[in-house]
């Protein structure tokens, strides 16, 4: 029951952020990329996967689509080729202002009848939840 729950949920979650976004004319991966490009602007793109969970190479593809997009652009830094930062441009500051209120929408609409002390707890057993299967994969 449990890993149907939270596939199910999380399949309901991300096509309700997607209705949300309709018409932004983002891919999947995207919306998390923006958002946390939106706190963390000037990454480097392996920071970016690791905060995303999105494996290196995928995350190649979602910012080339996302340059061409032009709603980020990469720049060097100190004449430092190894590294390349990503930044939001003024598009891409907009882009991730939608996807920060469809995230904020939905997660309003699936927490809806729940007390703020529930709330709370249930962020906590989901932490806990995380930190559990973190520890097995190391």
């Amino acid at each position: 029951m449990y890993h149907k729950l939270m596939l199910e949920n999380q399949t309901m979650f991300t096509k309700q952020v997607f209705e949300q976004l309709e018409g932004r004319e983002l891919s999947s991966g995207q919306p998390k990329i923006l958002e946390y490009l939106y706190e963390h602007d000037g990454s480097v793109q392996k920071d970016i996967a690791q905060a995303c969970k999105i494996e290196p190479a995928t995350v190649t593809s979602l910012l080339s689509r996302m340059e061409k997009s032009e709603i980020i652009e990469r720049r060097m830094q100190n004449n430092n080729r190894r590294f390349w930062y990503v930044y939001l441009t003024e598009k891409g500051r907009e882009e991730a202002v939608y996807v920060k209120k469809a995230f904020d929408t939905v997660k309003e609409i699936a927490l809806k009848d729940f007390t703020n002390k529930e709330k709370e707890l249930f962020i906590q057993y989901l932490k806990r939840v995380n930190k559990n299967l973190k520890e097995e994969l190391i």
